[in-house]
């Protein structure tokens, strides 16, 4: 009644090319997305040096810095150097974007168990809050 098929299946074929291109672990996308979110973390925390330095934005860039740095197999970020820029967003905004960064971090790291990124995405998240707070009383007060 039906007739049989004689022709590979498509799905049968397609499947038997997936050694054509590398694939990546679990754990290893997670490094990638990590490692992106703690860069972009590090590049705004740049930003944030150099209108309003602190040892505070000091410290944590050079953490961050390590933290990237041991995600990409020892290869260094690359980071911006702080200039005072007129056309820069207002530091509430970067401490926005910074807390944004840091609590996507956050998130990435605690599904990765990767303890030392959560932490310190954990306490960036903390001292981006506090500053944020600190700007709306200024600007409140003001």
């Amino acid at each position: 009644m039906y007739e049989p098929i004689r022709t590979k299946s498509v799905h049968s074929t397609m499947a038997g090319t997936t050694s054509d291109f590398p694939h990546r672990s679990r754990e290893e996308e997670l490094d990638i997305q990590l490692a992106g979110h703690l860069a972009a973390l590090l590049a705004v925390t740049d930003e944030l040096r150099a209108p309003a330095p602190s040892t505070d934005l000091d410290t944590a860039a050079e953490r961050l810095a390590q933290q990237v740095a041991r995600l990409r197999g020892g290869r260094t970020p690359v980071r911006t150097t702080p200039t005072v820029n007129r056309s820069e967003p207002p530091l509430a905004a970067l401490h926005e974007r910074a807390h944004t960064l840091a609590g996507r971090a956050l998130v990435v790291a605690a599904s990765r168990a990767d303890t030392a990124a959560a932490i310190l995405a954990a306490e960036r998240m903390d001292a981006h809050a506090a500053a944020l707070a600190e700007h709306k009383e200024l600007s409140a007060a003001g």
